[in-house]
């Protein structure tokens, strides 16, 4: 598959301290999650409390296919001000954000594909997860 993703050699500002912009975005929607986790609960009168990974799974999958559908970034994202970007260098679409952010769900299910996600992100060329080398998309900075 050919990519018009920004060339990492010849273009680096694009992906210039995407790593740790990456692991902050992740931990700004992670409290996010648990916020709407915590009223999601006092909602339900404490069924989500009780269902609790299921609950997690459906909100975190809600609230990633939404944000990054709408603007191909998460609020943690637009936070670090980076951006996801498919094969063809543009922001990906609702359809391309939900199978991001099922990819993403079930990398982080399992140990082995979550460091091995984490250590592409650190030391590949276009710092991109599993997820994103499955279907091709790359978080970059968003351009100015």
């Amino acid at each position: 598959m050919s990519s018009v993703l920004p060339d990492p050699d010849r273009q680096s500002v694009f992906y210039d301290g995407i790593p740790p912009k990456r692991l902050m975005a992740w931990v700004v929607d992670v409290v996010l999650i648990l916020v709407m986790m915590l009223i999601i609960g006092v909602l339900t009168l404490t069924v989500a409390f009780w269902l609790w990974p299921l609950f997690w799974v459906a909100t975190s999958f809600v609230y990633r296919a939404i944000t990054i559908g709408s603007a191909s970034a998460t609020l943690g994202m637009r936070l670090m001000n980076i951006e996801l970007r498919n094969a063809t260098g543009a922001r990906l679409t609702g359809t391309e954000a939900m199978l991001h952010t099922g990819a993403y769900l079930l990398c982080a299910s399992f140990f082995l594909p979550q460091a091995l996600s984490v250590a592409m992100i650190a030391l590949g060329e276009r710092h991109q997860s599993l997820p994103d080398l499955f279907l091709g998309t790359a978080a970059i900075n968003r351009p100015g």
